[in-house]
């Protein structure tokens, strides 16, 4: 009998049958098991490798002069290896038509991916407390039309959006016309990715904070807040890099202005017609993932703790 039968034995009462019940396994225990499994590990080896293949190409294509990208592809780098920075100096220094200064760009993606990701993060959270905490009448029915609102296709409302902005507002063409078209866009999933996160804080915390004589605006920024940034850092890395990457909302509402555009526009203006300047569009591109990537590893720690919140309660 091994040591920790013995201990079973012990704690039984007298009379009860001498079987041994098997113990139920907490919930974080199972998760932590299929996600470590070998069959896990091995699938999301091929899944790594399959989505690091055409990366990897497309990295290597940006140092081959234009060419051999044009006549051979980038697996003959191992046979005949050759590389250029020639591309890369191009897209940052060259100017003309179809290699415009990428640095004005870069700054309005920036300056579009920063309040479009801040907004509707703000108005989610304030939204996902009072569904979660504030009882109301029709709390439930709103919660669901706005859960609904994802099924809608954004394509249908850009040119109501469109007119509004240009014949009622007048901000067409504008930063502010960007911003709001990505907080509308962003809300739905964000409230309720974010009503699921703050639902499932502890009730005593917040019945303790009332009794203490909080009102709902200490209990937001004192105790949901700090509590929900995990939940917060990964939502805001989903929403910064959509709209990092974002063409549509881009073309439609920044007017195509040099001044409004982002750098997804210019890169796709970057290869001019008939694709006679592809051999930049490498480089272009790997410039571009400069700020997502530091954006993703200065919080992927927040990141990692957002997809497991919630995963093992229970």
């Amino acid at each position: 009998m091994s040591v920790k039968e013995a201990e079973d034995k012990l704690d039984r009462p007298l009379g009860q049958k001498n079987t041994l019940r098997p113990r139920k396994v907490p919930k974080a225990d199972r998760v932590k098991q299929r996600l470590t499994s070998r069959g896990a590990t091995i699938a999301a080896i091929i899944i790594a490798t399959l989505w690091t293949i055409p990366t990897f190409g497309l990295f290597v294509s940006s140092f081959r002069p234009a060419e051999q990208i044009r006549t051979t592809g980038w697996w003959t780098v191992f046979t005949n290896p050759s590389f250029s920075l020639e591309n890369y100096a191009d897209v940052l220094f060259e100017s003309g038509a179809s290699s415009a200064n990428l640095s004005s760009y870069f700054i309005n993606s920036l300056v579009i991916s920063i309040p479009a990701t801040l907004f509707p993060i703000a108005l989610a959270t304030m939204a996902a407390y009072g569904f979660a905490w504030i009882k109301f009448k029709g709390s439930g029915a709103i919660f669901v039309l706005i859960f609904a609102l994802q099924i809608v296709p954004l394509q249908m409302a850009l040119i109501p959006l469109l007119q509004i902005f240009s014949q009622v507002l007048g901000i067409s063409g504008t930063f502010p016309a960007v911003w709001i078209a990505h907080t509308i866009f962003g809300l739905p999933l964000t409230i309720f990715l974010l009503h699921n996160f703050i639902a499932e804080i502890p009730g005593e915390v917040i019945e303790a904070a009332r009794v203490d004589g909080a009102n709902h605006t200490q209990i937001f920024f004192r105790i949901i807040l700090p509590l929900s940034m995990p939940a917060l850092a990964s939502i805001g890395i989903f929403q910064f890099l959509w709209v990092w990457n974002d063409l549509l909302i881009a073309l439609v509402f920044s007017g195509g202005t040099v001044d409004v555009a982002p750098l997804t526009q210019r890169l796709a203006e970057l290869v001019g017609n008939f694709g006679r300047n592809a051999e930049r569009l490498p480089a272009a591109a790997f410039i571009s993932l400069i700020i997502p990537l530091i954006v993703f590893f200065s919080l992927q720690r927040y990141f990692v703790r957002g997809l497991l919140a919630g995963s093992t309660k229970g």
